[in-house]
């Protein structure tokens, strides 16, 4: 089957209805996976150390190969790419539900993550489809689809773990399996051949792309935004169910719970809000909103002493997600439309390494305080940080966008 087809126009139904789907099945494992690595363990100090060691290895090898992948789209189309994505998850779901040793769950996300791009290649194609000034609300609208999947697959993954852990590692597979065929039949390529460019080995390690990354005109220390952004979201990621279980004696309904409610609060920020907040705002100012809205709730999450304040903090950022959108359309127009997907690629290559750094942080320093009692402020140490890391964001990204002003209004 050809990776076009004249009967079918490239929009964003398509591409929405798939990372809906992605999400989905992701968010199946998002309650369960630190649970049955603790099936390896035999204390808190141990199940923390070996979840350190299974996300670091999906994280490194994503790290190198989401440039390499976002650069093959460029030069084949982002449905192919995208197809590779769907297999590599759908084998990493059915491999983690039969592992029977810790070593095999790090093989297997180091081949997830190698495999992996579909984010990154996901942004990429609504580029593609879409004018400059409306990318914003669009990767908004894409953002959206997260939140959905992320209120139903967690929900699911939670209820399908309460009564056994490897189940819902079997429903996210068949999910992406799903997906693979939603993709092969149904997703039209987005990318024409006109706009295709050669595969560049130089340009597409995860090195020179970030290199090319800070080199776009009108990006500058954004990068540096993004990279302390990123770095604070994947330490809450990677520390909230273990926290929320040390803390609180959450199991995965309780964390399931609760991801569904991020996920409403993502839906209405991004699918509801964004729009017009954008027509309000601006993309610089609501990115400077959204990142201190971010800032006060981590600083929340590590303060909180009740499981029930978990949600009043979650409800209270509604803004928390809109700066991601924001941010990303702001590159996203720096960028060519010709290296869209080599952009996008190293947007998440700075992701990957963010989440390759961020379990070394969140993971060791919940490990310093995982002996102490469940009351202790100090079990809030991983936000706190976070807290500290989003606020540095905020005012790199002021004082950026301080100076693109002042040069507007001297020129």
């Amino acid at each position: 089957m050809s990776s076009t087809s004249p009967t079918r126009t490239p929009a964003m139904g398509f591409i929405m209805a798939a990372v809906l789907i992605d999400m989905i099945s992701i968010g199946l494992m998002v309650p369960v996976l630190p649970h049955i690595v603790g099936t390896f363990t035999t204390s808190n100090d141990e199940q923390t150390s070996a979840f350190l060691l299974v996300t670091m290895a999906f994280g490194v090898a994503n790290f190198v190969g989401s440039p390499i992948l976002g650069a093959l789209s460029d030069r084949f189309g982002r449905r192919p790419v995208l197809l590779i994505g769907f297999a590599g998850l759908a084998l990493s779901f059915f491999v983690t539900a039969m592992a029977t040793a810790l070593w095999m769950l790090v093989a297997v996300r180091l081949f997830s993550g190698a495999m992996q791009a579909n984010i990154a290649i996901a942004n990429a194609y609504v580029a593609d489809i879409s004018a400059p000034e409306d990318r914003a609300r669009r990767f908004g609208q894409l953002g959206a689809m997260f939140g959905v999947g992320f209120i139903l697959g967690p929900v699911i993954g939670g209820w399908l773990g309460h009564y056994d852990i490897h189940w819902p590692f079997i429903a996210a597979g068949s999910m992406a399996l799903l997906n693979w065929c939603y993709g092969f039949f149904v997703l039209p390529e987005s990318l024409p051949l006109d706009r295709r460019t050669p595969f560049d080995w130089r340009k597409a390690n995860p090195v020179s792309a970030l290199h090319g990354l800070a080199a776009l005109k009108g990006v500058g220390s954004l990068v540096a935004v993004i990279a302390l952004a990123s770095l604070s979201q994947y330490m809450l990621h990677m520390t909230w169910v273990l926290y929320t279980k040390f803390r609180f004696g959450w199991g995965p309904l309780e964390v399931s719970w609760s991801l569904f409610a991020v996920g409403i609060v993502s839906v209405i920020s991004q699918g509801v809000l964004l729009k017009p907040l954008l027509a309000r705002f601006g993309p610089q100012r609501l990115a400077l909103i959204g990142m201190g809205s971010a800032s006060l709730a981590y600083l929340g999450f590590g303060l909180v002493t009740e499981g029930w304040m978990m949600y009043a903090v979650i409800a209270f950022n509604l803004l928390g997600g809109v700066a991601t959108a924001a941010v990303q359309s702001i590159i996203s127009n720096a960028a060519g439309a010709n290296s869209q997907g080599r952009a996008m690629g190293a947007v998440s290559s700075l992701n990957s390494m963010m989440a390759v750094i961020a379990p070394l942080i969140g993971l060791t320093l919940l490990g310093w305080v995982s002996h102490r009692p469940a009351t202790d402020p100090l079990m809030g140490l991983p936000f706190f940080t976070c807290a500290a890391l989003q606020l540095t964001g905020l005012v790199l990204a002021y004082r950026f966008f301080h100076r693109q002003r002042l040069a507007l209004q001297t020129a």
